[in-house]
C-alpha cells in the first residue's frame, strides 16, 4: 500500500518498521525520493526534546569523539527458552507453528490478512493483538520494532547509514519465531569528523558488560555513547553525562535543533508546505535497513559484509532469502 500510494504521488505516513525486509526498504526509499512527496515513519520519540539535547551533546563532542555505542531494551517479545516459556505459559515458544486450525473470527478476511506471507490455517497465536509480531513471516521481533525507536538516537547523533559489517549472537535461530533475547554488533566506517564506530544492540536478558559490572546506572533500557572524554547515557525521556567529576562546571551547548511541533503535526505540516519531516523515508529507510540486517545476521549465523550498492552480502549468498522473500502467488511489489 505504501508503494502504491507513492507511485500515485500521495503523501505517506507509515508505522515502523516501514517494511518486512531489506529489499522492500530500498524500494520504498527510492520510490519516495522519486515521488517527491512528504513521508514520515512512526518513530514518535524522535520528536521529543530529550533526543534533541542528546544529539547536540554528541555532535558538539561534549564527550569527545564517539567510537562505541551500546543500545539495550528490556522487552523480550519472541521465542523464549523452554523454561521461560513454561513459566509464562507461552506454549508457542516451545512448539512453534500450531498444526491445528481454528474458526476464522467474523469480520476477518484471513487470506487478505496473510497478504504475501505463506498460506496457513488461522490460529489465535497470530491475531488478534500484536502476537503476529514475533513470527518471521509477519514481523521481525523486537529487533525491527524497538530498534526503530532506540537505534534512532545513535543514527541521528552520529549520522549513520549503511554498516560495513554486521554480526549477531544468541540462541540457535528458530525457523518460525524471532528470538526474545539476542545481540547484534554493527561496524560503521569513518566519515568526516566522525571516526569509525561500533554499535552493539542488546535485547531481552542481554546487556552490555559494563551494565552487569555496575559501571553505569542499570536502566532497564538505554543508549550509552562512549567517547574519548567521557560517556553519555540516555533513554526516551532523560540523559546524564557520566564520570561527573570530569564534567564539573560543564556548560551545555546552546540548543541548535529546533523543537518539534509534534511528530504527527510534522507530517501534516509537510503535506501542506513541503517542509521535510525529521523522520522521512530517506532517513528512516536507512535506519530500518540496518535493523533488518541485524536479524539477517542472526539468522545466517555469521559475520556479514554489507554492500549497500548491490543490496547484497558479498561473503554470504545464503543471506539472500532473508534480504528479499518470495511472495505468495497473486502478490507482487511492482517497483
Amino acid at each position: 500500500m505504501t508503494l502504491a500510494a507513492l507511485q500515485h504521488g500521495k503523501h505517506v505516513y507509515c508505522e515502523k518498521p516501514l517494511t518486512h525486509n531489506v529489499w522492500e526498504v530500498r524500494v520504498i526509499r527510492e520510490a519516495a525520493a522519486k515521488a517527491r512527496v512528504s513521508t514520515q515513519m512512526g518513530i514518535q520519540i524522535h520528536a521529543g526534546d530529550n533526543y534533541r539535547r542528546v544529539v547536540e551533546l554528541v555532535q558538539s563532542q561534549a564527550i569527545g569523539a564517539v567510537r562505541e555505542v551500546h543500545v539495550w531494551v528490556a522487552r523480550a517479545w519472541g521465542r523464549q527458552s523452554a523454561d521461560e516459556a513454561k513459566k509464562h505459559q507461552d506454549i508457542v515458544s516451545v512448539q512453534g507453528r500450531p498444526s491445528d486450525e481454528q474458526p476464522v473470527p467474523a469480520g476477518l478476511d484471513w487470506d487478505l490478512w496473510l497478504g504475501p506471507a505463506p498460506k496457513r490455517p488461522f490460529h489465535e497465536v497470530y491475531v488478534p493483538g500484536p502476537k503476529w509480531y514475533r513470527w518471521w513471516d509477519f514481523g521481525n521481533g523486537t529487533m525491527s520494532d524497538l530498534g526503530s525507536h532506540w537505534n534512532d538516537l545513535p543514527f541521528w547523533a552520529l549520522d549513520l547509514k549503511a554498516p560495513l559489517t554486521i554480526e549477531a549472537a544468541g540462541p540457535p535461530p528458530h525457523p518460525e519465531l524471532a528470538p526474545a533475547s539476542m545481540q547484534v554488533t554493527y561496524e560503521y566506517g569513518a566519515q568526516g569528523k566522525q571516526p569509525a564506530v561500533k554499535l552493539t544492540w542488546y535485547q531481552g536478558v542481554n546487556k552490555p558488560a559494563i551494565w552487569f559490572k555496575g559501571g553505569i546506572p542499570q536502566w532497564d533500557s538505554g543508549v550509552l555513547f562512549i567517547g574519548d572524554q567521557g560517556m553519555l547515557l540516555a533513554d526516551y525521556g532523560k540523559h546524564t553525562l557520566l564520570r561527573e567529576k570530569q564534567f564539573g562546571g560543564f556548560q551545555r551547548p546552546a540548543p541548535s535543533i529546533p523543537n518539534s511541533i509534534g511528530h504527527h503535526a510534522e507530517w501534516l505540516n509537510a503535506c501542506k508546505t513541503g517542509v521535510p519531516t525529521t523522520c522521512n523515508f530517506e532517513y528512516s529507510g536507512w535506519l530500518t535497513e540496518a535493523n533488518h540486517l541485524g536479524n539477517v545476521a542472526y539468522r545466517v549465523g555469521k559475520k556479514l559484509e554489507w554492500d549497500p550498492a548491490t543490496v547484497r552480502c558479498p561473503n554470504a549468498p545464503e543471506a539472500e532469502p532473508y534480504l528479499r522473500r518470495k511472495y505468495r502467488s497473486g502478490w507482487n511489489l511492482k517497483a
